[in-house]
């Protein structure tokens, strides 16, 4: 990391009298000293340092002198062209006077720009520098609690690991996010300088030739198989899917979001059908699935499971958690709102699972899904509390991720906050941020921190975190970028006095896949183009219910955008009957509340009904119907 002490601001912490800091309005370093005396010189070394290269105050940079000579605004042309005209002296002097005084006011103008500018620099510079020292003297405090009321079990922590700092106290806890702390000095190295280091060596090169992807295009779903899985007996079948989306029947023509709300100015805002240039071609049931683009991992924590090894299940488990992430970078477009009873099947051979999922709750909006892989089991409901910022959206995810092993052993978390930026004005984005706890039944649990993208932005999409065993003692370090890769260490690498020095031996766990070959407008993955692929004879076993037949999303899929804007109005307002429905009665098909946990689980049947392909009870939710709000039995 390379600073530049002239610009920099080197602030000591008020709570550790060894650390300080310095921050370069770019990049923070947090340092500390063996002793006060030591960081005493350290300071003194850099502001002297600092001090050799003074900064220059605004009416310094601008010249010396007064702002009138400062412009030096020449009129001798004007003079001569005045002159040429046959304009008296006294009027050639007040058209100089007069020039003269407007670019002494531009002048005055432009300084005070500058000024403002460089204290908005200054005054964020300040603010990151409090925010850094606030988080220190957080993670301070309750390191100090933490070993007030652990004391007793301080010499068993040290025999395991020297020097560890222990969260055991606080670590089942829940608490607000604005008050979580990471390990020891809460430290977020940064990973685009550190990977791409010559210094970086990793010895889990099986896992990097595992995750590196194959290069020939008909070999991606084979990609990201373990090659020591497949002595084990791990093998999938080949299935061939598309590449690329249909190419468009229609040219798609440019929508202006001001003259969408000048158009519906006065209009009941819950009538208002955003047009499907807003939408990409999948519905939230189908993004539930793309949460298991990276589903070989939880087959690899399957086989380490078998074989003993309880830390690299709990390694994969964390790295899938946060893989599912990767797919989100770029898509500025949102997912169709399903209807209520819409559901979605995914038959994936070549990834050795069946997935289902179906909308089971319209107000809330809650959305349930259930997977069987090989070994294992996932379900999980989801249910999204939104906040709206003016320029930003807040989602806050409400509900957990179940994962179960066939001998077992259960991981349960929660996802983190997503936040959507620039909606009025500038590029899209959305960071996602928070803490993320997957606890487990046995041995170990982990805590993974998202970092938040900072005012200044550094380098986003930052996680860090630690695996720890039921005695609090941090057996495994993990960091990465959810939307690059993840990687671990064996021990505690943030611990008092260690440094990036203990990286240089670290494995990795994942790695995103490469971007498609045939890019789309919506930015999808490889995976998420297959998802709504219509192959032949699927149509005839698929129930009428299945996001695939729904025909406002077809349409925009096949680019029939005018086609896909009347489908879109017609299904919203069958959908506005939806919560009636619910108020009367209405239940999910294929998943039912677990009053126990308040969560949906599956009923089953689903398969079985596929196999038959008996679909009694499923109504026709996307045909014409006038009259009939589709209430059935």
């Amino acid at each position: 990391m390379r600073l530049r002490v002239q610009v920099s601001t080197v602030r000591e912490s008020r709570s550790d009298d060894r650390r300080f800091s310095i921050f370069s309005g770019t990049k923070t370093l947090h340092l500390r000293a063996e002793t006060r005396e030591d960081r005493a010189a350290w300071l003194e070394a850099l502001r002297a340092t600092k001090d050799m290269f003074p900064r220059m105050s605004s009416s310094e940079m601008v010249g010396p002198g007064d702002t009138a000579a400062a412009v030096a605004v020449s009129t001798e042309r004007l003079r001569q062209r005045l002159q040429q005209e046959g304009v008296s002296e006294a009027a050639i002097a007040d058209s100089e006077s007069i020039v003269r005084a407007e670019f002494e006011a531009l002048h005055k103008q432009l300084v005070l720009a500058k000024q403002k500018h460089a204290l908005l620099v200054e005054t964020l510079r300040q603010l990151e520098t409090e925010k850094v020292d606030l988080e220190n003297t957080l993670v301070d405090e309750s390191q100090r609690q933490s070993k007030e009321y652990g004391s007793a079990s301080k010499s068993r922590h040290e025999k395991y690991s020297e020097g560890s700092a222990s969260e055991s106290d606080d670590y089942n806890e829940p608490q607000d996010p604005a008050e979580e702390t990471d390990d020891d000095e809460n430290i977020y190295f940064d990973t685009r300088d550190f990977l791409s280091s010559s210094s970086f060596k990793s010895s889990g090169s099986d896992f990097q030739r595992s995750e590196a992807g194959s290069d020939d295009e008909d070999d991606y779903p084979m990609d990201g198989i373990d090659p020591s899985m497949k002595s084990v007996g791990i093998s999938y079948p080949y299935v061939r899917r598309r590449k690329k989306l249909p190419d468009p029947v229609e040219k798609e023509k440019g929508v202006s979001l001001w003259s969408m709300i000048k158009d519906n100015i006065g209009k009941d805002l819950t009538k208002v059908c955003l047009p499907v240039y807003f939408n990409e071609p999948l519905s939230s049931l189908q993004k539930c699935f793309e949460d298991l683009e990276y589903s070989y991992l939880i087959d690899r924590a399957s086989e380490w499971g078998k074989r003993g090894n309880s830390l690299m299940r709990i390694l994969s488990v964390a790295a899938f958690a946060v893989s599912g992430y990767a797919s989100t970078d770029g898509r500025s477009c949102k997912p169709f709102n399903p209807l209520l009873g819409e559901t979605y099947e995914a038959d994936y051979p070549d990834k050795g699972l069946r997935f289902f999922s179906e909308k089971v709750s319209h107000h809330p909006m809650v959305v349930a899904c259930h997977c069987e892989g090989t070994g294992w089991r996932f379900w999980a409901d989801s249910n999204l509390k939104s906040k709206f910022w003016g320029r930003s959206i807040q989602l806050d995810p409400v509900g957990a991720l179940t994962l179960e092993f066939d001998d077992g052993e259960v991981f349960q978390w929660s996802k983190v906050t997503t936040s959507i930026y620039n909606l009025i004005l500038g590029k899209l984005y959305c960071d996602h941020y928070g803490t993320m706890r997957i606890q487990g039944n046995r041995e170990y649990s982990c805590k993974l921190k998202f970092k938040e993208q900072s005012i200044i932005d550094r380098n986003p999409h930052q996680v860090q975190g630690v695996v720890q065993d039921r005695s609090g003692r941090t057996v495994a370090t993990l960091f990465g970028k959810w939307d690059e890769s993840m990687h671990y260490v064996m021990g505690d690498c943030f611990g008092k006095g260690k440094g990036s020095e203990q990286f240089s031996e670290a494995h990795l766990l994942w790695k995103r896949s490469k971007p498609p070959k045939f890019p789309t407008r919506y930015n999808l993955t490889r995976f998420a183009i297959t998802l709504n692929e219509l192959t032949p004879g699927l149509k005839e076993k698929l129930p009428p219910t299945d996001s695939r037949l729904r025909p406002d999303q077809r349409c925009l899929e096949n680019g029939e955008y005018e086609r896909a804007n009347a489908e879109k109005l017609r299904l919203e307002q069958r959908q506005r009957q939806a919560r009636k429905m619910q108020e009367s009665g209405w239940k999910p098909r294929w998943f039912a509340k677990d009053k126990a946990t308040d969560t949906y689980r599956y009923l089953g049947g689903y398969w079985e009904s596929r196999e038959k392909s008996s679909w009694e009870g499923c109504p026709d939710i996307f045909g014409q119907v006038p009259n009939d709000p589709m209430i059935t039995d």
